[in-house]
């Protein structure tokens, strides 16, 4: 199967590079370019890519600002890979809480970059090694204190059942849908269909987004996402 991808960066030589590093491997193929925050909505609904590469930083509209603008235009939506120069955090922040599926800089390596798109694609989450390290240690630090009175937690996860709770778990543990399955004991088309059910409960636009509402409902101590009933 082939993984198509629109890239949009507004640098005529950022996407020609990209474009180049792209048509190496035979299941991935560039369909369409675009050059600003407007354009890549135009061109999404056109071609309906599988992945979107998306630089932050771009004119008429962000990339971020962009994101839930796709969404909304194409259904199913693309995965959005997020690859920019700086990774400050409010982009990372921004990003995620968007739906992006994934958060590279620009110094990630063709193979890095080959391996997120097919990731992405597959329904896996990717997030920059210096990314990562950044957004776990700001949620530990913005974890409320334990207290003894009732903890509020996304309301979402009242309508998981324990199977999918068991599910949440591993995508908090960052485990892939093979992972998830192996974990489990489930086929993969089983886990598939476990994460997308629970990310229509949550209101996630991704894996990322279903795990940090895990990560941050687990810093309480009645959380229903760190454990089956």
């Amino acid at each position: 199967m082939t993984i198509s991808v629109l890239i949009a960066d507004d640098h005529a030589a950022v996407r020609a590079g990209l474009g180049a590093l792209l048509a190496e491997p035979d299941d991935i193929m560039v369909v369409a370019e675009a050059v600003d925050g407007e354009s890549v909505v135009t061109q999404a609904t056109r071609y309906r890519p599988d992945v979107v590469l998306l630089d932050v930083q771009m004119p008429r509209a962000s990339g971020i600002d962009a994101i839930p603008a796709i969404f909304a235009a194409v259904d199913p939506p693309p995965a959005i890979i997020v690859l920019t120069t700086f990774a400050i955090d409010r982009y990372v922040d921004d990003a995620l809480a968007a739906g992006a599926n994934a958060f590279l800089v620009k110094t990630v390596s063709a193979a890095g970059l080959v391996d997120a798109i097919r990731r992405v694609h597959a329904g896996e989450a990717v997030l920059a090694p210096e990314v990562t390290r950044r957004v776990l240690d700001r949620l530990a630090a913005s974890s409320p204190p334990v207290v003894t009175g009732p903890v509020t937690v996304h309301p979402g996860l009242a309508a998981l059942t324990p199977r999918e709770r068991e599910v949440l778990a591993q995508l908090r543990a960052g485990l892939s849908n093979a992972g998830i399955a192996a974990a489990l004991s489930l086929s993969e088309a089983t886990a598939r269909t476990h994460v997308s059910r629970i990310l229509v409960k949550l209101d996630a636009r991704s894996r990322v987004q279903a795990a940090l509402i895990a990560e941050r409902a687990a810093a309480g101590p009645d959380s229903s996402a760190s454990s089956s009933p």
